[in-house]
């Protein structure tokens, strides 16, 4: 992957000009219905809401990570998964840092694989290089997730092979079953540690139609965030084995993660989980016949169709600048959001943009959320 790739990926404006950021925020929070995901309440509200939830419940702080509250939440979301314990961690970079470079000390090889759109490669500016020493191994193409033959014939000694369930900039694809299988025993065939970037992990279940416990065995361990189709505040979490974890604290603490009260994070996560994920599969089912309705525009492209997730991407050809300024006149007229913002491709005059359903699309139909996305482009 090029450094234009590389920018291409990190790119999504949002703006428009003469509307200032908090006007996008409060032209976004006054749409009826939302094609991406993102909080729709004033800022307050969710620390109002987690501070009665969290006097209900009766529950005590803690300090440093240490307390009741936390460290059960973190067994029951290990225990949800299919391992020994979890450790909490403010951010989802730092506890995948912490996970590879656990592995690459234990193992003595700093190798890592990855797919090319890896968030340790795309967005974090070079962390695993720059701070464990770590070197990253591309194990497949852009346009397909790794699958268990990538890891059999690269040449590079791999101590470490991490892969995200699902590929966001693939629009949410996911291995089918049998692949998945055969990534995991093609990571023990090379004596290599598998981790799962889980960060939308949530979202897999209805296409596998399996546990999260079953989908999750086999990887010797797995993140999952608490931001981003739960809607908590923040915070990720690391799950494995007991000894593993000990490790993870350690390293929570060497990247100053130890925060003097965790609860508010956790208990956002808390007070929002079942729910979250109780609603997930209609959220899948309902990207299906949205995407349909989305590609009966010849003018759009859909990635991937049939959709597997409730995530997927759009290609339509335009401007950023342009679309964004149509998105802005959408929002104002009709009261949806039509997207959240447009990134170039290595095709010229194609842009891309990622759509998600979740709890802001409301009760409006797919044909009129089809229509409003097609106005971005005019009469057809």
């Amino acid at each position: 992957m090029g450094a234009s790739d590389k920018g291409a990926a990190r790119a999504q404006p949002s703006g428009a000009p003469g509307l200032t950021g908090e006007q996008l925020g409060r032209l976004r929070r006054s749409c009826r219905s939302s094609l991406t995901l993102g909080s729709t309440e004033e800022a307050g509200d969710e620390l109002i809401k987690i501070g009665e939830w969290v006097k209900k419940q009766g529950l005590s702080s803690d300090v440093y990570g240490n307390g009741e509250f936390v460290q059960a939440f973190e067994k029951r979301v290990s225990g949800l998964l299919g391992f020994e314990d979890g450790c909490f961690m403010p951010t989802g970079t730092m506890a995948q840092l912490s996970v590879l470079r656990v592995y690459a000390d234990a193992s003595g090889n700093r190798n890592v694989g990855f797919h090319p759109s890896s968030h340790h490669v795309l967005h974090e500016d070079d962390s695993y290089a720059v701070l464990h020493g770590l070197r990253a191994v591309q194990l497949s193409p852009w346009n397909r997730p790794v699958l268990g033959g990538d890891v059999r014939e690269t040449r590079e000694p791999l101590g470490t092979v991490s892969v995200e369930l699902p590929v966001r900039w693939l629009g949410g694809q996911l291995q089918t079953w049998e692949q998945l299988e055969d990534l995991k025993r093609a990571c023990r065939e090379r004596g290599a540690k598998l981790h799962m970037d889980g960060a939308r992990l949530w979202e897999s279940q209805p296409f596998y139609g399996r546990s999260y416990a079953e989908i999750c065995r086999g990887f010797d361990s797995v993140y999952v965030s608490f931001y981003k189709m739960v809607g908590a505040l923040g915070g990720a979490m690391v799950v494995g084995g007991k000894d593993f974890i000990r490790d993870m604290r350690l390293w929570r603490h060497r990247h100053g993660g130890n925060v003097f009260h965790l609860m508010p994070y956790v208990a956002s996560a808390a007070m929002r989980l079942d729910d979250a994920l109780a609603r997930i599969p209609g959220y899948a089912q309902r990207a299906k016949t949205l995407t349909e309705a989305l590609a009966g525009d010849s003018r759009i492209t859909v990635l991937p169709r049939p959709v597997q997730t409730n995530l997927f991407r759009v290609f339509l050809r335009g401007e950023p600048a342009a679309l964004n300024a149509q998105r802005n006149r959408i929002a104002s007229e009709q009261g949806i959001w039509v997207a959240g913002g447009f990134s170039p491709t290595r095709v010229p005059g194609v842009v891309e943009t990622e759509l998600q359903v979740g709890p802001g699309l409301g009760d409006v139909s797919d044909a009129e959320l089809a229509r409003a996305f097609s106005g971005l482009l005019g009469p057809a």
